[in-house]
């Protein structure tokens, strides 16, 4: 009887020592739900976010833009006939001018900014 007795609580300590720790199920799935539902509401207003930063940047440009026109005019008693002038007088960046024409914009002879739309 104590040799069965021996052998049976041998067999719960090792049992006892054996079982790992870590989390159960529930655990993980509550934690995975709680991520998609902060996604779910963070996403949209990350987006949005973006788009407001891009807006303000594309007018930003297009002030500089008209500025650097107008400063041309005042120093040079003439408009540009091209951004290239603007780029080679050291008044705007080939990525300015880059980033002018993917955002719609045209310039034209005139000195007006026009977007692809003929809107000015």
């Amino acid at each position: 009887m104590k040799k069965l007795q021996k052998k049976l609580f041998n067999r719960l300590k090792q049992m006892k020592q054996s079982k790992k720790k870590g989390f159960t199920l529930i655990e993980m799935v509550v934690v995975i739900a709680i991520i998609v539902i902060l996604l779910i509401i963070v996403a949209p207003n990350l987006a949005k976010q973006r788009e407001t930063a891009e807006n303000k940047s594309k007018v930003a440009l297009k002030q500089t833009v008209e500025t650097q026109v107008e400063l041309y005019r005042v120093e040079h008693n003439e408009t540009p006939k091209g951004l290239s002038e603007l780029v080679n007088e050291g008044m705007l960046t080939k990525d300015q001018v880059e980033k002018f024409g993917k955002y719609g914009y045209e310039y034209q002879d005139s000195g007006k900014i026009v977007d692809k739309n003929g809107k000015s």
